[in-house]
């Protein structure tokens, strides 16, 4: 059984899926509190749902594509064995995970199942999470298939950002790592021009789903 907050079709807002149609799953819980956090509405609630019946609405909403979230969805085991499910009835999976440690009950990252995208969040220090609790062991084992995102509350936060991809040292060779502004905090032409200037080689990626529907907070 899974806890599951919510599921609905979605335009994928990030990632190097972005603006393709998507079913997303939200999973119930999550072991942190970032500052910045959009969606605290997935920290409690929900309903128990059996793998068989989330891959079923997932079918009928007819788009090959699955986006697995949270809070974090690690946190709970059984999601494992959603992912396998849902690639056996012909989705392509992503996930999206925190990038920290987690607890010993939950799915370690580098037990998600071979095939699944994994859209990895390194959280830089205006996140308000410790570094220590940085899960550098399993990003360092993402492939080419994977991607990175650092979300970057100010300048300080870019800077962070820059060093660790300069150095080279903890990040994975061949990983896409993405740059995003925190809406209403960074403006993204700064972002932007910070990385011009430096010829950082990440990509710039903002919430297509945010610039779309700027009012609406939880259902795209």
């Amino acid at each position: 059984m899974l806890l599951i907050n919510e599921i609905y079709t979605a335009i994928c807002g990030e990632s190097r899926f972005s603006g393709w149609p998507c079913t997303l799953v939200r999973l119930t819980g999550c072991h942190l509190r970032c500052v910045w956090c959009d969606s605290a509405h997935s920290f409690q609630g929900g309903e128990r749902r059996t793998v068989a019946d989330v891959v079923a609405e997932v079918r009928s909403n007819g788009l090959g594509l699955v986006l697995v979230t949270g809070g974090e969805p690690l946190l709970q085991p059984a999601v494992r064995d959603l992912m396998i499910a849902l690639q056996a009835d012909g989705r392509r999976v992503l996930l999206e995970t925190s990038g920290t440690r987690l607890p010993v009950n939950a799915l370690p990252l580098t037990e998600v199942p071979k095939g699944v995208h994994r859209v990895v969040d390194i959280k830089a220090p205006g996140s308000g999470i410790p570094a220590a609790e940085t899960d550098w062991e399993g990003i360092g084992r993402l492939g080419d298939e994977d991607e990175l995102k650092i979300v970057c509350a100010d300048r300080d936060d870019y800077v962070w950002a820059r060093d660790l991809v300069q150095a080279g040292d903890k990040l994975p060779a061949g990983v896409r790592v993405a740059l995003s502004p925190v809406q209403d905090d960074l403006p993204a032409r700064d972002l932007a021009a910070w990385i011009l200037t430096d010829k950082l080689p990440v990509c710039l990626q903002i919430q297509l789903h945010k610039a779309i529907w700027p009012d609406v907070e939880r259902g795209v």
